[in-house]
């Protein structure tokens, strides 16, 4: 208690009570003083305080916010960690961004709001907080913009599953300031090691046989390759990064950069000159984000095979930028339209990592194929201060696409156009379409798959996947993966989830689910249906977002164990059907399940985020808050 109450350190009775205060004087005119608002004029007090040589005051301010997280050493060593390595070094590219715009004559600020770890989280009750946290951060970024008044123009920072759809929401609401994404770049895989989503999957693996103690311990260790930046994979933070880039948000060929490294920092450098470009030139984000932006992500998300979550944040950000949501109806048809031409984890066929698509092209690498499809709104403008077809004309021709290629031939033996294909050659090698909408009497309001991502040996040879099973019925997710890992689920059952969407547990992530059984020898002849979400990361036959959720009276919340089901989904027409063998009028007949509940440790913050989202749109329409429809119904 004594080294607690009290100190031996004598140094800390050495205290001053004043201080001489900054030399100099503010720029002041008689004009501010009359006539602009005490706070700024206070402001530059704090500025100066805060050690700015106030000669310098009045020149352009311009704010990065980023998700830093932990508290690195001179070296890099952490004092204190972060959550996950996505924003363990992204303060790297706030520091690099301020700097340049230290040289470009402007004044930066910094502000921060971190952000969780979805795979920290699975399993745990932490979930419940990982979708309503996008909203929450959206909120306290828009806050500290605003808390700024004299800002020209804001710089964000992130890189991973909701801080930065987070971010997205947020610049996209400043309609009439100058916004630019800075996405924080992807980790290295280890070279002898697993990669970060099928690591998740040691504890499963392990309970059933598959790898001993010794092997989880080695492979739980080495996952990371390097310190900072999302996941090896294409899950819902790489896909962010993508889609962010896409939009014209970020400068092109940005997503998805190894963090840490030079060609990195060179981004954030790059970015700070287009926000102060932009400004120069009148130009704010309602200049970026259009209609076609909208739709160019969306291709680009098709073309990727990316994170079924993104039809969660997509939306939202149309909403956040006063844009007409896309509905299930135009995803559908973009992935009609569009073919997947991108082979990354982990969707395969070869699973490449994230930074082997960076070096093979990226995303303007991509939207080069889609071009010559007539599939990209060339129109729609970037940050960079060009419209998309300038930008892949450029790109095409340049020294930095030809330099970049080669690299992934001499480093790694992997021919980029095996990454990024054509159109031809990926059809030769087996990629299909990325998602399939299915509807049936079990989801008459919609659910998604990624059907790309089922393997093909257990779809026929028409394409399509047929499975009728025995339901095991689930309603909480500690249930599921408990029968999992003690032997109960077996090859060709159905896994039933239920009260997990909103109002169950906030559209919980299940990737503990998912990761067992795309890592367990029998796995791939597992089912899965449920009013949850997946991660990025997840593949196979596991259709969720099932709409209505159980505890909004949904047909699934009426499945007891050993119910017959019936899954098809047809991956060349896109589309598919989740049906109770025994018809409509049988399940129409029964009453919900009796022990459907929330979570029992269902925050209170995510019982509101889920009253708010339904009043909105709900999840088709990305969980946002409407507030002219959440002030109508509480005022009615």
């Amino acid at each position: 208690m004594n080294t607690v109450l009290e100190s031996d350190n004598s140094a800390i009775y050495d205290i001053k009570t004043n201080a001489p205060g900054p030399s100099g004087a503010l720029p002041l005119t008689p004009d501010m003083l009359r006539n602009r608002p005490s706070g700024d004029i206070f402001g530059w007090t704090q500025d100066a305080g805060m050690g700015w040589n106030p000669a310098e005051l009045g020149r352009n301010e311009y704010l990065i916010l980023s998700t830093q997280g932990g508290i690195r050493d001179t070296d890099g060593s952490p004092i204190a960690l972060g959550y996950h390595t996505g924003h363990y070094e992204v303060g790297l590219l706030m520091r690099a961004a301020a700097y340049e715009l230290r040289a470009l004559g402007a004044i930066p600020f910094a502000g921060f709001c971190s952000d969780p770890c979805d795979g920290r989280t699975q399993g745990t009750p932490g979930m419940m907080d990982s979708l309503p946290y996008r909203n929450d951060a959206a909120q306290v970024f828009r806050r500290l913009i605003r808390s700024l008044p004299t800002r020209a123009g804001v710089i964000g920072i992130a890189s991973c599953d909701k801080g930065l759809p987070a971010m997205m929401l947020a610049l996209a609401s400043m309609h009439d300031l100058p916004c630019v994404l800075v996405p924080g770049g992807v980790t290295l895989p280890a070279t002898d090691g697993e990669d970060a989503g099928k690591v998740q999957s040691i504890g499963a693996r392990f309970s059933r046989g598959e790898m001993s103690l010794e092997e989880a311990s080695t492979a739980g260790c080495r996952a990371c390759g390097s310190a900072g930046g999302g996941c090896q994979f294409l899950g819902t933070a790489g896909t962010s990064q993508v889609v962010g880039e896409a939009l014209g948000m970020s400068i092109p060929h940005s997503g998805l950069a190894p963090s840490g490294q030079e060609v990195w920092l060179d981004m954030a450098r790059r970015s700070a000159r287009a926000a102060v470009g932009l400004q120069s030139h009148g130009i704010s984000i309602k200049d970026i984000l259009s209609d076609g932006s909208i739709r160019n992500a969306m291709v680009v998300h098709a073309a990727c095979g990316g994170s079924t979550n993104l039809l969660l944040h997509i939306p939202a950000i149309a909403y956040a930028a006063g844009l007409k949501r896309p509905t299930v109806d135009d995803w559908a048809r973009v992935n009609r339209e569009v073919p997947r031409i991108v082979d990354v984890l982990p969707n395969g066929p070869q699973y490449f990592k994230t930074v082997q698509v960076f070096l093979a092209g990226g995303v303007p690498e991509v939207m080069l194929h889609l071009r010559r499809l007539g599939l990209i709104d060339e129109s729609a403008q970037t940050v960079a201060g060009v419209n998309w077809g300038e930008a892949l004309d450029w790109w095409e021709s340049s020294e930095r696409r030809t330099r970049m290629r080669q690299l992934l031939k001499d480093r790694d033996g992997v021919d980029p156009d095996d990454v990024i294909m054509t159109p031809d050659s990926a059809r030769q090698r087996g990629l299909t379409s990325t998602i399939t909408f299915c509807d049936g009497n079990l989801a008459p309001e919609g659910s998604v798959v990624k059907s790309t991502a089922i393997d093909p040996s257990v779809v026929d040879d028409d394409g399509v996947y047929r499975n009728t099973g025995r339901a095991r019925v689930f309603t909480l997710e500690t249930q599921a993966i408990a029968a999992i890992k003690n032997g109960e689920i077996q090859a060709g059952d159905i896994i039933v989830l239920t009260c997990c969407g909103p109002m169950g547990s906030g559209m919980e992530e299940i990737y503990q689910i998912t990761a067992a059984l795309k890592h367990l020898s029998y796995g791939k002849q597992v089912a899965v249906i449920t009013d949850a979400r997946f991660s990025g990361v997840s593949t196979g036959a596991c259709i969720g977002h099932v709409a209505p959720e159980a505890l909004a009276g949904g047909p699934i919340g009426k499945l007891v164990d050993g119910d017959a089901v019936r899954i098809v989904i047809d991956r060349n027409t896109l589309e598919g059907s989740i049906d109770l063998v025994e018809g409509d009028e049988a399940l129409e007949s029964r009453d919900p399940r009796p022990d459907l509940a929330p979570h029992p440790l269902l925050p209170d913050d995510t019982r509101l985020w889920a009253a708010l989202q339904s009043r909105s749109g709900g999840p088709w329409g990305g969980c946002v808050f409407d507030v002219d429809e959440i002030v109508k119904a509480v005022s009615g």
